[in-house]
């Protein structure tokens, strides 16, 4: 089963970026579809905002939609989320996965401050 780590998280102003980057353990070439969710805090379910299948083609939560950029590179085994814009609202714990249930990372903090 591929492990997964995410890395990239960190404090950043709302209005600006971050990139946030899931490192597997195996190839992802063969993986149909992977993505990131998030949950944020006090909440008891995760969003799944981005999504990316083996044939690049991505989709995303009406929330995050025009600012959230979900790419992947098989020869580098990483999964990636470029967040542009961010809101204070994007404040969480992302997590990126093999969907649809597969594994799953342990995450990273993202605090978005107004």
């Amino acid at each position: 089963q591929v492990q997964l780590v995410e890395s990239g998280g960190g404090l950043v102003q709302a209005g600006g970026s971050l990139r946030l980057s899931c490192a597997a353990s195996t190839s992802i070439f063969s993986i149909n579809a992977m993505g990131w969710y998030r949950q944020a805090p006090g909440r008891k379910q995760r969003e799944l905002v981005a999504s990316l299948t083996s044939g690049n083609r991505p989709n995303y939560a009406d929330s995050v939609k025009g600012r959230f950029t979900i790419s992947r590179d098989n020869a580098k085994n990483t999964l990636y989320l470029q967040m542009n814009s961010l809101k204070s609202e994007d404040t969480a714990v992302y997590y990126c996965a093999v969907l649809p249930f597969g594994s799953r990372g342990q995450g990273t903090q993202v605090n978005v401050s107004s």
